[in-house]
Formats: C-alpha cells, structure tokens, sequence
C-alpha cells in the first residue's frame, strides 16, 4: 500500500501468475487498465484483458470464466471498483486460481474480502457468496485512488463507518474473542472517519486522507474477516439489498444506499429502545453524511416519486426470513421497516 504500490508489486505479481485475465469495467479506468497491461508485459508477463459488461453478474462471471479458460490464464488481476473486485474474486474462486485486487477507489473494502456480492445484469441485489480465501495480494496505490472521483470516497467512508453501528448491535455480547476485537476495531475506525472523513473529502494530498481511504478499503475489509459474518451486517446492508430492488434514473453507489440504510437502521433502533442515544447518533450521522453531500432521505438517494408500493417491494426483499436483518435484537417486519423509511420522505428530516 502507498505511493508508487503498483509498480513496487509487479514483481510480486510475477511470482503468482505469468499469463493473468486483467478484469474491469468503466470506461474511465480503461486507460489505467491498459498502462497496468503494458507495465506487466514489460516484465514478462502476458497479460490479456477482459471488460465486464454489467455489473458483478452471473452472465459476466460464466463469460469471464470461460474467457479465461480458454486463453490458459493462470490468475486473475480485477481493477476497479467494488463489484469489479467481487468478480475477479469469485471468477479467481471458481478457476482455482491467484486473485489479485487493485481497488480504483476507496469506495468498498471489496478488495480484501473473501465475498462477493451478486447483482442482476441492472444491478438488483441477488445474494452473496462466501469464496474459499481472500486474494492473493490486494494492491493499493494511493496515486491511482487518489484519482477517484470523491464522490466514491464519500460513499466508502458511509459503508465503512455502518461497521460499527451494524456490529456493536449484534456482536456487542459475542463472548468470542476475535468478535470482540473486530467490534473494538470498528469503534476505533469509526472515531477516525468522523475525525478526518471531511478533511479527506476536501483535500486529498492531506494525512486525513491516507487514514480515511486506507481506513474504507483495507481496515473495514479486517474488521469483518476477523469477526465474521455478524461483525458485517445488522440493518444497514439488507436496506442497501432491498433499495437495489427499485428503479433509479442514476442509480446510488453501494455506499450511498449503506449509509441512509444506516439512518433506517437508527430510527427503528430510537423506536425499540427507552434510550436517547440512537437519536443522538441519527442527528450526529445526518450532520456528517451531509458534509459529505451522501444522502439522507428517499430524495436525495433518488426515489424522489417513489410510491408506497414500489417501497414495499424493498421492505420484502430486505425481510425475507434468510436476511441478516433479523440479527436485530428486536423483531423487525416489512410494515415496520417502511414506516421507518418514510420517515425520511425528503431532506428537511
């Protein structure tokens, strides 16, 4: 990690594959992409390129797949963002071969992670997938995130900071003691987003970067390794599932969806709970998010006329009886959860 990481790894790239599949998607990254390519060949290795057409979809990864096994790859470099790296992760898993993660943005912590996240060809949440190992090697250059556009750190910094409000909820009482330390870790990374996170939005050559970015790509990616499962979700990210279900013009980043799931997520807590202190949270969060232009209500994720009906369709799919939603330590059901949304209808909340 740091600057100058991509060129300082080629020679750790060399000693896990000779012939990798480079997988991206965006037309912006297009170029890095190819530089990426031309350094590897100017060191020997044969690298071929693969674009993903959709998001990290099934009909990508069976077309990755067979691309791959048809050009005799021998391991898997994913460049971009998060759903890029969920499905060089997962195409890695199923080829059994090296994976390699360069993140573009500090907008997930998908490149450490051994999980990917299925989506529909238009990018509807479908389930996730527990892989067989993390990547090989994760390689962030601060010089290549640092060209993200902030909007993507923003949304990084929201789904970073939903650790620990997700896990603290189920995990406080866990007697297990990497839970314990994951919990803490969490704590700790969430006083440090709140202490840079604007510093960073502002100015990237600043320290408050380096300490958010790293924080929202690599440290959240540790928390829910070391913690499992339950130290990755409560309500915040079966929101996130459910509102992917809808219909956007310009549809929200992962962390965008995250982070007003964490709002949701506080208001039923304020409404099962005789304490001040999920209120006290809910006002200190909507400050901060706003800081940081994410959003804060049903408008500003995009929903500006989204009906009762169509929210409801979210609700169900964030209730089904498999959602993690249900590590609430309280009952929770789809009426439940719409009154709560509704409750942030517009940005006057």
């Amino acid at each position: 990690r740091g600057e100058g990481a991509w060129p300082e790894s080629i020679d750790s790239i060399i000693k896990l594959c000779k012939r990798p599949l480079i997988i991206g998607r965006s037309n912006s990254t297009k170029n890095l992409r190819t530089s990426f390519e031309h350094d590897l060949l100017l060191k020997g290795i044969q690298a071929i390129s693969f674009e993903l057409d959709h998001d990290c979809c099934e009909l990508d990864i069976q077309n990755a797949y067979k691309f791959s096994r048809k050009n005799n790859c021998d391991g898997i470099i994913a460049a971009g963002g998060g759903k890029v790296l969920d499905a060089g992760k997962l195409i890695a898993d199923l080829l059994d071969i090296n994976c390699i993660t360069v993140p573009l943005s500090a907008s997930t912590c998908a490149g450490w992670t051994a999980l990917s996240n299925i989506y529909t060809p238009d990018g509807k949440f479908i389930k996730d997938i527990t892989l067989k190992r993390c990547p090989n090697l994760l390689i962030f250059d601060h010089k290549v995130v640092r060209s993200a556009p902030k909007r993507t750190l923003a949304s990084g910094i929201a789904d970073a900071i939903a650790k620990w409000y997700e896990s603290s909820l189920t995990s406080s009482s866990s007697q297990d003691g990497f839970v314990q330390q994951a919990v803490q870790m969490s704590r700790v990374l969430r006083d440090q987003l709140f202490l840079n996170g604007f510093k960073a939005f502002k100015d990237p050559l600043s320290n408050s970067w380096a300490t958010v970015a790293e924080g929202c790509a690599l440290t959240a990616g540790m928390i829910g390794g070391i913690g499992g499962a339950r130290c990755r979700t409560a309500a915040a990210h079966p929101i996130h599932n459910g509102l992917t279900q809808l219909e956007y013009k310009n549809r929200p980043l992962h962390g965008e969806l995250v982070g007003f799931g964490l709002l949701v997520q506080l208001h039923l807590e304020e409404k099962n709970s005789n304490s001040q202190l999920p209120k006290q949270a809910k006002s200190q969060l909507i400050d901060f998010l706003s800081q940081l232009n994410l959003p804060i209500s049903i408008e500003s994720i995009g929903l500006r006329n989204i009906t009762s009906n169509e929210l409801t369709k979210a609700c169900n799919f964030a209730c089904k009886d498999d959602s993690d939603i249900h590590q609430l330590p309280f009952p929770i059901n789809e009426k439940d959860l719409l009154e709560a949304i509704q409750n942030y209808q517009s940005l006057a909340t």
